[in-house]
């Protein structure tokens, strides 16, 4: 045991000097990437349709409800649950009660206007009461049916209407006049005419006409045609020079095609002037002023375009009378030495205008400007709970033609009602155009006298058309019509 070696302690610690050194730091570990979490395209575009249809639906639920508070009253009255109010006259005489039967009322109280002015009964659609039912309804989204009676107040006398379609008698025909300063539509006549209290039990017994109002429809309109022409001869040529033009009437005229334009007068004017012309309404000398190469067609067609015209069957704009559709003026010109251009040109052939245009003319051309103040019908309408909406006011036409025409024809219609229509308008400052339309309907001919007219009277500023069909020689004339149309106004 003595003799046993001790390891020498040098061994020992340079083995342990071999042994790698502890120590406590872990080693680092690395850091992970963000993490970035998107939903499939096709998740996106869904959200986006959906909250675009939630915005959608949204905007529907707002609009429905403004259109249910707003125009309640026309959806129900179209669905027949509610009762309708009253129109009446300028001076407050019932037009329309529909808050009670018809027949309550004196015998005869609608049967003059029945055909303007409609019923709710469906038989008329271009009526006042058939346009304006919203506004007749007494029914509103927050009071239902139990607010006062709705009301429409017009322009129209009733007294002045009920006195011209007396006066019309047994003839058939039409009278419609306005104020040409402020618009007010005061006669509006279309005989024969329904009366809306008598019901439609008889309707195929009604005369032809009895459901339309005459004014606001096309007709043949005669030699008041002229009165467009010489607008369109002074516009082209100038006053001056179309007033002394002369042109040699001998009862018919050949034109540049060999057609004959026959004269009323069958031993003809001889040689005239255009006022002398217009005073005899000859045919003959109208027909050589439009020929004329003075007078260029596309010039005719500029002006009458303006005027409202639908010229070659171009589009024009139809009126609007407070809801009433009246269709525009028509007519053919597609060759100036051809009969059936002239033929218009005169208001024969295919030339077609409404009273109602005619009217219209007659007021630019009182006024002087070339432009009219628009007619209206409704003064003011009051709804169940009594607001009260009132007319715009006075609203011109586009410039129709010159002031210089207006004012020359208005001078040769003067000239004209001076010369030969004195004892029938010698109270009034007047200036007329008669014209006989020739008329074939159902194979049976006859002829229309028209007489369309301004009154300059401070007190009677009107203009006005008349037409009395089938007029025969010696009975009732247009002439006196007017008698008692400006009589009666003046009287309002």
């Amino acid at each position: 045991m003595a003799e046993q070696r001790k390891r020498p302690a040098q061994a020992k610690s340079s083995a342990k000097a071999s042994t790698p050194p502890k120590t406590s730091r872990k080693p680092k570990a690395e850091s992970a990437p963000p993490l970035w979490i998107t939903a499939p395209r096709s998740m996106q575009r869904a959200y986006h349709v959906i909250s675009l249809l939630i915005a959608l639906f949204a905007i529907a639920l707002v609009y429905l409800a403004y259109t249910l508070i707003t125009e309640s009253r026309y959806y129900v009255a179209k669905a027949g649950k509610t009762t309708y109010g009253y129109v009446y006259d300028r001076k407050g005489d019932v037009l329309f009660d529909g808050t009670q039967p018809l027949d309550s009322y004196p015998a005869g109280q609608f049967a003059d206007i029945g055909s303007l002015i409609g019923d709710t009964s469906g038989q008329m659609t271009n009526t006042l009461v058939s346009t304006h039912l919203d506004d007749l309804a007494n029914y509103s989204f927050l009071y239902g049916n139990n607010g006062n009676p709705a009301e429409i107040r017009t322009t129209l006398s009733h007294a002045a209407n009920r006195k011209v379609f007396d006066a019309l008698g047994q003839k058939r025909g039409s009278v419609i006049a306005y104020n040409w300063k402020t618009g007010e539509l005061l006669v509006c006549v279309s005989k024969p005419c329904v009366d809306i209290a008598e019901g439609y039990a008889n309707l195929a017994q009604m005369p032809s006409g009895s459901l339309l109002c005459k004014p606001f429809y096309p007709i043949v309109p005669g030699s008041t045609q002229k009165v467009s022409t010489v607008l369109a001869a002074y516009e082209a040529i100038g006053v001056g020079t179309v007033n002394a033009t002369e042109y040699a009437c001998s009862g018919s005229w050949l034109n540049a095609k060999g057609q004959k334009i026959n004269c009323h007068e069958k031993s003809g004017h001889g040689r005239q002037t255009l006022a002398e012309a217009f005073e005899n309404s000859c045919n003959p000398y109208f027909a050589q002023l439009v020929q004329s190469d003075a007078l260029p067609l596309s010039r005719i067609v500029e002006t009458f375009t303006r005027m409202g015209y639908s010229v070659n069957g171009e589009a024009a704009a139809a009126y609007d009378l407070d809801g009433i559709r009246i269709a525009p003026a028509s007519l053919t010109l597609k060759d100036a030495d051809d009969f059936d251009t002239q033929w218009s040109c005169l208001g024969q052939g295919d030339t077609l205008i409404s009273p109602y245009q005619l009217m219209l003319w007659q007021g630019a051309i009182a006024n002087g400007s070339g432009k009219a103040v628009l007619p209206y019908l409704v003064s003011e309408t009051v709804d169940s709970q009594g607001n009260v909406t009132e007319a715009n006011g006075v609203q011109y036409t586009q410039q129709m033609f010159t002031a210089e025409a207006a004012q020359a024809v208005q001078k040769v219609m003067y000239d004209n009602a001076e010369a030969h229509y004195y004892v029938s308008l010698s109270d009034f400052t007047c200036g007329v155009k008669s014209g006989t339309a020739q008329v074939t309907d159902n194979g049976k001919a006859y002829e229309n006298s028209l007489l369309v007219g301004f009154c300059l009277d401070a007190q009677t500023p009107i203009a006005f058309c008349i037409v009395i069909e089938e007029r025969v020689s010696g009975e009732l004339s247009t002439a006196q019509l007017a008698k008692v149309l400006l009589n009666t106004l003046a009287e309002m």
